[in-house]
């Protein structure tokens, strides 16, 4: 692919030794981040330097996650909101769930989910949301209170939005600090984890999924 192309944007990430990659999302945002800074006029893409301060700090939820995944050994299906930027990590959190623990897991716009979709939710109905502070925040609480309309459905909230978790069966809470514009690298990884931790939990190894392989061909 490089010798295609005309300029090349390289991650440096080292290897990459799960079959279920994810330096690769957290690897290409950073280069966006970087670029963006480089092309454009908004200070707060020179804050991508904070990065890897924000997602040092969301390693720090593993133990939580540990403890968390329990609860969810027995989930086959579920769907996964975002909005705004987090729209791309609800997409990841769907795959990585599909990859490596066999769930079926839809994913959608937290705006989306309520033209239809909403329908599904019923007692018991696992779903895995993703928002960081700001406006999208404020509109993604649409969802978050249509999940609790329906009673005991099953909600795990990844957000540093209080009132968004207090909705929610189960939350992940990140640090307010972390702008809504630099969330997608730091709020992604604690979905990764929840990710390859309930993989393990269920008996699966997630660096291995099954029926894939390193390179897929698509001739």
């Amino acid at each position: 692919m490089v010798k295609l192309v005309d300029e090349t944007l390289l991650m440096h990430g080292g290897r990459e030794r799960s079959v279920a990659a994810t330096k690769t999302f957290t690897g290409q945002m950073m280069l966006f981040y970087m670029l963006a800074a480089a092309l454009g006029r908004d200070n707060r893409a020179l804050d991508y330097a904070r990065v890897p301060e924000f997602a040092a700090r969301a390693l720090e939820q593993q133990p939580a996650m540990v403890e968390l995944v329990q609860r969810y050994v027995f989930m086959e299906n579920c769907v996964v909101v975002g909005r705004g930027l987090a729209y791309a990590n609800a997409y990841e959190l769907a795959l990585k769930l599909m990859e490596t623990c066999y769930v079926v897991a839809e994913r959608f716009s937290s705006a989306d989910f309520l033209h239809g979709p909403v329908a599904m939710i019923e007692r018991h109905f696992p779903g895995d949301s993703v928002c960081a502070t700001g406006r999208n925040a404020r509109r993604h609480q649409r969802s978050d209170s249509s999940f609790a309309r329906v009673a005991r459905a099953t909600r795990l909230a990844i957000t540093a939005d209080l009132d968004a978790a207090a909705m929610c069966s189960r939350s992940v809470i990140m640090p307010r600090e972390i702008d809504e514009f630099l969330a997608p690298i730091p709020y992604i990884i604690p979905a990764q984890l929840f990710a390859a931790l309930l993989a393990e939990a269920k008996g699966l190894d997630p660096d291995k999924p099954r029926s894939l392989s390193k390179v897929t061909r698509t001739l």
